[in-house]
């Protein structure tokens, strides 16, 4: 008990770092803006609510604006609400929570659904890193709850420059094009993933990596970020 609680100690020791090193505060009472794709994204955090708002265009050029709140999931198409059934609001405010957790990380480690422990160290590029390991309890951690991911925090900067999860097969992210906006640091990452049908040892994932078993999938980036205080 006593070393798992030791565990749990420095884990959020480096979580809270990692947010120092990323802007600490700053990310709350603002409105962030960026585009994602074919997305444009609005996350805003105040007093402990949040507000996060996908818009799009299909191709008849019809405005989609999907809104997640603390309370509730709405969609919209040109101004009109739309009747959904749980799988459709299950669905679409997932795709808007996982655009917005990865944009809002490392903050969004203080969640208290995540449970966090210290698993050891690695070298990952010539860079030594601390690793943490996070779950989530199933009371306030959504559907996914039983993932696993796992963060490389720089031992130099304290900055997250690597993150593993095994959602659809194992897969490792790079940071890239860090950049500050508004007081926040913000990052790009390369998604990488394996072949590798084991997708419980998400924290090994880096020596996989650096053995050359993960391949590039895709590249997270978002664009035109905007960072303008709530009123």
């Amino acid at each position: 008990m006593a070393a798992a609680c030791q565990s749990s100690n420095k884990a959020q020791t480096l979580i809270d770092q990692a947010i120092t090193a990323h802007g600490g505060e700053a990310w709350q009472d603002k409105r962030i803006e960026f585009d994602f794709r074919k997305f444009h994204l609005t996350l805003e955090h105040q007093g402990g609510k949040f507000r996060y708002e996908r818009a799009q265009r299909d191709s008849l050029g019809a405005e989609i604006r999907d809104i997640l709140t603390n309370e509730s999931f709405v969609r919209t198409i040109n101004g009109q609400k739309q009747v959904l059934d749980s799988v459709q609001v299950g669905k679409y405010s997932r795709a808007v929570n996982s655009v917005a957790y990865f944009v809002l990380l490392p903050f969004k480690l203080r969640d208290p659904a995540v449970l966090a422990d210290y698993v050891g160290e690695g070298t990952v590029d010539g860079q030594r890193y601390d690793k943490v390991r996070v779950r989530f309890r199933a009371d306030g951690g959504g559907k996914d709850h039983g993932d696993t991911f796992c963060y490389w925090f720089n031992q130099q900067t304290h900055t997250m420059d690597y993150l593993s999860y095994s959602d659809e097969g194992p897969r490792f992210r790079k940071a890239i094009h860090p950049q500050v906006v508004g007081g926040i640091r913000f990052q790009d990452y390369i998604n990488y993933k394996s072949n590798d049908t084991d997708t419980t040892a998400s924290i090994r994932y880096d020596q996989q990596y650096m053995a050359g078993q993960f391949t590039e999938l895709s590249r997270i980036e978002n664009k035109n970020i905007r960072v303008v205080p709530l009123r």
